[in-house]
């Protein structure tokens, strides 16, 4: 007979109750229900929280954020890789478009003041505050194939999740399909082109504790996945937890310094007034 069929927990009276028995239970790595943030930003008190969650290493998360909130990204023990989409959460087929957010913005590196655009000339979230500087907008994600070939299992349910499948189960948790999984960008790894075109990822570890904020510009579906970068150059499968947490604020006003810095940022702005002047 098997150790399953032996189990206590297999009379279902008894796992119901040893179910109920681990109500209350905290691990490292959870959402908060409801979100009970024990440092929260400036300002922000508990009644202004939408989500307070920690990513555990290749683990994947997705909210609804309505236009305004904040979204904070902790890079806890300074291994953390945030593999991030975004969508319009009124309609899911304008989404983040990383090719436009570096073109029209004529940079491709992230950081404080950048815009994440989507493929409608709209922004989607700014980033309001940086102080990692580690980012990257050019190599998107891992999938099965890349991480069978670096670690020997690319599975989903394996030991070594790969970035692309857990975006697709933080999509679908929305009713969006594989197709729908859309090139990404990665806060907290970064990656450098050379002269020569040569890519140069900076993979760390780094300090713990680096953080991004991003303000939601548009009703946002955001979909977070913290795996190991697909250029990561160690041998071993390593990421450490990702902390999440959003809270409601107030809309971008018409003399946010953030809105006038460009003229491309400027117009993209606009192109979201105009959107919600409907």
């Amino acid at each position: 007979m098997s150790d399953t069929a032996t189990s206590p927990l297999a009379n279902p009276l008894a796992a119901r109750d040893h179910a109920r028995a681990m109500a209350g239970t905290k691990v490292e790595a959870m959402p908060m229900l409801p979100p009970e943030a024990d440092d929260l930003p400036e300002g922000v008190s508990v009644d202004d929280l939408l989500w307070e969650e920690t990513v555990a290493a290749g683990g994947y998360s997705s909210r609804k954020l309505p236009r305004g909130s904040r979204l904070r990204l902790i890079d806890l023990a300074g291994d953390a890789c945030a593999s991030l989409l975004i969508y319009n959460a009124e309609m899911p087929t304008e989404r983040l478009n990383v090719a436009d957010t570096v073109k029209v913005q004529w940079n491709a590196y992230l950081g404080e003041g950048k815009l994440l655009l989507s493929d409608m000339g709209r922004v989607l979230m700014s980033i309001t505050d940086d102080s990692a500087g580690t980012h990257d907008a050019f190599c998107g994600t891992s999938n099965a194939a890349t991480n069978e070939a670096k670690y020997g299992e690319g599975r989903n349910s394996g030991a070594y999740p790969n970035g692309r499948d857990r975006l697709l189960l933080g999509s679908s948790k929305h009713g969006l399909l594989r197709r729908d999984v859309h090139p990404c960008v990665n806060f907290f790894k970064s990656t450098a082109i050379e002269p020569d075109g040569t890519i140069t990822p900076q993979i760390g570890p780094f300090e713990g504790g680096r953080q991004v904020v991003l303000r939601a510009e548009m009703d946002v579906i955001v979909v977070i996945a913290n795996c190991p970068h697909v250029l990561d150059p160690r041998d071993a499968w390593s990421v450490s937890p990702l902390r999440l947490t959003a809270w409601r604020g107030a809309t971008t006003p018409l003399d946010d310094p953030i809105r006038l810095a460009t003229p491309e940022g400027l117009r993209a702005f606009e192109n979201v007034e105009d959107y919600y002047r409907r």
